[in-house]
């Protein structure tokens, strides 16, 4: 039997031209990041500030524990969660092309478009 599991959880974090901050939690990054940019995401704060960069993500196997780092990270003050960006992104690169192809290429896709 196979015991590799797919993580299919995230929690994430957008940011603002003005590096205002909004974490968020998703089954689906890509597609969730595509909202985020386009202003498709139903999100009064999310639309309101135009958080569409995503400058930091991490993965999970179960939507409990996603739910739970959500909760912790949404309570860290700003600094705290900038530091946490800073971490792995400190030029607040964004991710969301990375991700895509990345998601694209582990199916067999060779083109992904922006």
């Amino acid at each position: 039997m196979n015991n590799l599991r797919r993580r299919n959880y995230y929690v994430y974090i957008m940011a603002s031209i003005t590096k205002v901050l909004y974490v968020g939690y998703t089954d689906c990054l890509i597609k969730r990041g595509r909202q985020h940019k386009t202003g498709t995401y139903d999100n009064a704060f999310s639309k309101k500030y135009k958080t569409n960069k995503l400058v930091y993500f991490e993965s999970y196997y179960t939507k409990e524990e996603s739910l739970k780092r959500e909760s912790q990270i949404k309570k860290y003050r700003k600094e705290k969660k900038i530091k946490l960006i800073e971490k792995d992104n400190p030029d607040w690169i964004d991710l969301y092309l990375q991700v895509k192809k990345n998601f694209y290429i582990m199916q067999g896709f060779t083109r992904v478009e922006n």
